[in-house]
């Protein structure tokens, strides 16, 4: 296998997130490691390596165990060598903004340029060191910011209250649980801090207020929106990441949801929503989650 070939499978296998797309092209600082850990300085190196071909950061991957949830890719090295192949020599960027851990999973948020641009989160599951797991969402990205002139990137980068971590996972899942999935909309306002709530979705306005203004266009349009399940929810002090699945306009979708609390109350939110493809569509067998 010639050398360059090598490099483009590596940077392949490395990711899902790559899949079908990803993109990325302003550059911002980089998140800090500094509550790090080897394994999220491991992801974040294995992501830039989409973008730069560097071979060394892919061996962080088991070769063997390796169970890919992109449905745009196939399992195993095999299916990524030829997706690589479609890519355009040197039109990947990769800027990786955020990145925390939970137990054997590692989490990025990347800006990324796959094909367009995209942003995206990636979940890595480590085992003996390696990661055999991949999971992620990737959206296409908005060209200009939202209505309260936030990105679907910017915001805090750093992790803090590392000891407030099970606590806050609670209250966010208690919050998916309560709003999103069973639409206890009585109990909206005891997550919040007022209309103090921080907004990164490309369409909605800050505060409760913009939330409610969004909801209502949307019913207007005719356009639902329903959590049914959730399968993952991850948490590093104050950011909290959640994995659910649901229909959205009508459509299977995917759901990931990242929340920064603060004293107590959800503070800040980013999004990235991905509709399933038809089954017919799928280039493995192991389902989004």
């Amino acid at each position: 296998m010639p050398f360059s070939f090598r490099k483009s499978l590596t940077s392949t296998l490395m990711f899902a997130t790559l899949s079908a797309c990803a993109s990325a092209p302003p550059r911002h600082e980089g998140p800090s490691v500094t509550n790090g850990t080897q394994q999220k300085q491991q992801v974040v190196a294995l992501l830039k390596a989409i973008e730069t071909g560097e071979a060394a950061p892919v061996a962080v991957i088991h070769p063997d165990k390796y169970i890919q949830h992109n449905l745009g890719a196939a399992d195993g090295l095999a299916g990524f060598g030829a997706l690589l192949q479609a890519l355009p020599k040197g039109s990947a960027r990769v800027n990786t903004v955020r990145v925390f851990q939970d137990g054997d999973l590692v989490f990025a948020h990347t800006d990324y340029d796959f094909f367009g641009p995209k942003i995206g989160f990636d979940v890595f599951r480590f085992e003996d060191g390696k990661i055999v797991e991949h999971w992620d969402n990737l959206q296409e990205k908005p060209t200009q910011p939202n209505p309260s002139g936030h990105t679907m990137l910017d915001g805090p980068t750093e992790a803090t209250d590392l000891d407030k971590t099970a606590a806050n996972k609670q209250l966010v899942a208690g919050f998916v649980d309560d709003i999103l999935v069973n639409g206890r909309m009585d109990k909206l306002a005891g997550y919040f801090d007022g209309d103090r709530y921080v907004q990164h979705n490309p369409a909605i306005a800050d505060g409760l207020s913009g939330l409610g203004q969004a909801l209502q266009a949307m019913a207007q349009a005719g356009v639902t929106m329903k959590y049914d399940r959730v399968h993952k929810v991850l948490g590093e002090g104050n950011f909290v990441l959640v994995l659910s699945e649901g229909v959205f306009g009508g459509k299977p979708t995917t759901f990931y949801d990242l929340f920064r609390v603060e004293s107590g109350k959800i503070a800040e939110h980013w999004d990235v929503i991905e509709p399933v493809p038809a089954r017919d569509q799928w280039k493995n067998a192991n389902g989004k989650f």
